[in-house]
């Protein structure tokens, strides 16, 4: 019972932050286009500067909803794992780096978040990755059997 609502309570944090976030990424929000225009330059993809924040924003939408379905749950938190891996990695490893710059109301930068943005981020991949791991122990699922 205990673990259950562990599961839950790690899948909602997950979610939520995935969809609080999708008003960030679909209204061009100047923090969004700070960040997809650093990768987009960094990797020479011009386009992933225009729209990588809206299939990144479309596929924390999918994997906050398989989160919420049990069936699905497991998939969900690879799947979130996977786009949190990313992310921690373009942090890392690219000039984007761990502090990320505050903007005004107008798009002027007034400071930084001090890695709230990485460290949130962090502990998202942590949460989807404890769920992944017990869905995969904790049910019969597919890739259970397909390797099993």
């Amino acid at each position: 019972m205990f673990k259950e609502g562990f599961k839950w309570i790690l899948c909602i944090y997950i979610a939520f932050v995935f969809v609080q976030s999708l008003f960030f990424k679909f209204t061009d929000a100047y923090e969004t286009v700070y960040i997809f225009s650093v990768l987009g330059n960094w990797s020479g993809l011009d386009w992933f500067a225009e729209y990588g924040a809206y299939g990144v924003g479309i596929t924390e939408l999918i994997a906050a909803i398989l989160l919420m379905i049990p069936a699905c749950r497991l998939y969900g938190a690879i799947l979130s794992a996977g786009v949190m891996a990313g992310a921690v990695f373009f942090h890392l490893f690219t000039p984007l780096g761990i502090n990320m710059p505050e903007f005004d109301n107008t798009g002027n930068i007034i400071g930084d978040d001090g890695g709230l943005l990485f460290y949130n981020a962090s502990g998202m991949l942590v949460a989807a990755v404890v769920v992944a791991i017990m869905e995969f122990f904790d049910t019969d699922n597919a890739i259970k059997r397909i390797l099993f």
